[in-house]
């Protein structure tokens, strides 16, 4: 599935006949000399010609979309790459790619023999190109936008569901109607953020430009950062952005809820070796523990699939130890709180740090344990 209404034909109008090296001129027979045997030549010869040339015509146009779907999956395609990828010649891929241009893309390229091309920003934006699952997987992000953590995006997603509706093919049509009738949205209560301010942010990570911005963290104290980002993280209600803080040479993560204002770009920078190899996984470390007074580290004898299952990444980080034991980091306010929290998770464990949280938790069993014991006596002298 293609959703490229009306793109099929610019890009087939953009092989002339005269580009395949034929000409049509027979067709005027009929108005020079209205003879109706010369009028049947030429329709024959004209047949003959459309037959011969309309199969190009449509593989060629079937190549520019390839391309321009090429060109929109990654940023930068060196041109042997790119060619071999089409299966065509430098020299075919250069033609159409002044064919795209002629046709309004503004795709850039690079000189050298290591040359590329890439698809850049335009006035309007390209047809994409999505196969079914890519459109099956918009159109239930966009069913579901109006429940995010992004405000102002509501009536912005219904106007484009329903212009993804009027292309998709009926065989999709259906399938996106039964997600629609099956799937009921809980709208969830949280901080939301603007869209603006996430495409500004998102594009100074894929642009790798350093930016400076108003913060304030946690306890409202406010201060003015400059950072390089490197990666925005939505987990849940909240979105996170991780990024190297100039002023403490070290990571940080940002709740972008908390950002002040529109942050500026600055000069660009060479991205770093990403903290913990996985910015998914440091955000949930750094938001379980960090912000608390106490951290606890447990290992927890259950595979971490198992335990990722109970236990949600902004409660506590996970990762595992072999292919039976996983390593649980978590922070909170009091010991009883950390007690409790593993204690529920019914699985055997060893305390690694704190000593303090041990020490509570053997007292916290020797209270249950005399509970139950009395407990027990109760029942029997009945």
């Amino acid at each position: 599935m293609a959703c490229t209404t009306g793109v099929a034909l610019d890009i087939g109008a953009a092989y002339s006949f005269s580009d395949m090296g034929s000409s049509c001129s027979g067709c005027g027979a009929d108005a020079a000399g209205g003879f109706r045997r010369r009028r049947a030549q030429a329709t024959l010869r004209c047949g003959q010609i459309l037959s011969s040339v309309l199969p190009a015509m449509i593989a060629a146009s079937a190549r520019l979309l390839r391309l321009l779907s090429l060109l929109q999956a990654r940023r930068d395609w060196p041109g042997a790459e790119l060619a071999a990828r089409l299966g065509v010649t430098p020299r075919t891929l250069r033609r159409d790619i002044d064919r795209l241009r002629s046709l309004g893309y503004p795709v850039r390229s690079s000189p050298g023999t290591a040359g590329g091309y890439r698809l850049g920003a335009g006035a309007a934006l390209p047809p994409l190109q999505l196969d079914d699952d890519e459109a099956l997987a918009v159109a239930l992000g966009l069913r579901l936008a109006a429940t995010a953590a992004v405000s102002g995006m509501e009536e912005t997603a219904v106007r484009a569901l329903a212009k993804l509706e009027s292309l998709l093919p009926a065989r999709l049509r259906r399938r996106v109607r039964a997600l629609h009738a099956a799937v009921a949205p809980l709208g969830m209560t949280g901080p939301q953020v603007g869209p603006d301010l996430l495409t500004a942010l998102a594009t100074a990570c894929r642009e790798h430009e350093r930016l400076r911005l108003r913060y304030r963290d946690h306890e409202g104290r406010a201060s003015e950062r400059e950072i390089e980002p490197h990666g925005l993280v939505c987990a849940g209600t909240r979105w996170y952005l991780v990024a190297w803080d100039l002023g403490r040479a070290d990571w940080r993560t940002f709740r972008v809820d908390r950002i002040a204002g529109t942050p500026q770009a600055g000069a660009r920078f060479l991205p770093r070796r990403l903290p913990e190899g996985d910015l998914a996984a440091y955000v949930s470390r750094t938001v379980s523990t960090q912000p608390y007074p106490i951290r606890a580290r447990v290992v927890l004898h259950a595979p971490v699939e198992r335990m990722r299952e109970h236990v949600p990444p902004l409660a506590a980080s996970l990762h595992a130890l072999d292919a039976g034991r996983c390593v649980l980091e978590a922070g909170a306010h009091s010991l009883d709180a950390l007690a409790y929290h593993i204690a529920r998770l019914d699985v055997e464990f060893e305390v690694e740090s704190p000593p303090e949280l041990a020490a509570r938790m053997h007292a916290l069993g020797t209270r249950l344990l005399r509970a139950a014991g009395a407990a027990a006596c109760r029942a029997q002298a009945r």
